[in-house]
């Protein structure tokens, strides 16, 4: 046989062998992705609130962003315009995504206003603003794991992550590569600072909502199996340096 059969076959094996181990090789990475941490189960749920009248709202079976606007929910507009830009005009095509605010029951003029600011080029459709009483607001916001308080207005310029089998999510490691060069001491990042620009849009949209959006595709499942990383390994006393 010449040398020129032979060249021919050895190509042609080649141009098909090749693909092949690029799947193989593509295969494990893709299966075997990270998820975000599970920092506190068992959510408290809008529609348990007693004083809440949006029946159609519910963080169950959504993927939620989480905020409180408190009374005054209209000196937030900074706060608000930042998770616009970055957040929800991002994500806001996915399936069952949304943003809820708790505000009080006696701001409904300020969170007028603050509606017809973020609307004035285009409808949010998916943010939604719900009414509770002041203890309703308190109790929801105690079913969430942090080292947060709310103000005297009951708001907080931090949003939190809701999957929707009501897990919070968030990051049980949230040290830098240097702190952990470093052997830094181990801290959590359950919450996000909307006033810190870096913070929204390059942790929580250009990591932490990517990840959980991606998790819930490829996994074709309702349930995350997380158990390994479950908010257990998160000791209280490492709260405190969390945004």
């Amino acid at each position: 046989m010449s040398k020129k059969p032979i060249k021919k076959y050895l190509i042609l094996g080649v141009l098909f062998f090749l693909p092949v181990v690029f799947l193989l090789m593509l295969y494990p990475s893709t299966n075997n992705y990270n998820i975000l941490d599970v920092v506190k189960e068992e959510v408290l749920d809008i529609t348990n609130l007693s004083s809440v009248n949006n029946s159609d709202i519910q963080l169950k079976d959504h993927i939620t962003v989480l905020g409180f606007l408190g009374s005054d929910p209209e000196s937030r507009i900074v706060e608000a315009s930042n998770l616009k830009e970055l957040i929800y005009n991002k994500f806001k095509g996915f399936k069952k995504f949304q943003i809820v605010m708790l505000v009080t029951l006696d701001s409904q003029d300020r969170t007028s206003r603050l509606i017809q600011e973020l609307n004035k080029y285009s409808e949010h459709k998916y943010w939604h603003f719900v009414y509770a009483s002041d203890k309703d607001i308190n109790k929801l916001f105690n079913s969430l794991r942090t080292s947060l308080q709310l103000d005297t207005n009951l708001a907080t310029n931090s949003v939190f992550v809701i999957d929707k089998e009501l897990n919070q999510r968030g990051r049980l490691d949230d040290r830098s590569k240097k702190e952990l060069e470093k052997e830094a001491r181990i801290y959590p990042l359950t919450a996000y600072n909307c006033s810190e620009v870096s913070i929204i849009k390059n942790k929580l949209a250009a990591e932490d909502m990517r990840v959980l959006l991606e998790e819930y595709r490829k996994s074709g499942r309702n349930k995350v199996d997380s158990s390994n990383r479950r908010a257990k390994d998160l000791n209280p006393d490492k709260e405190n340096t969390e945004n």
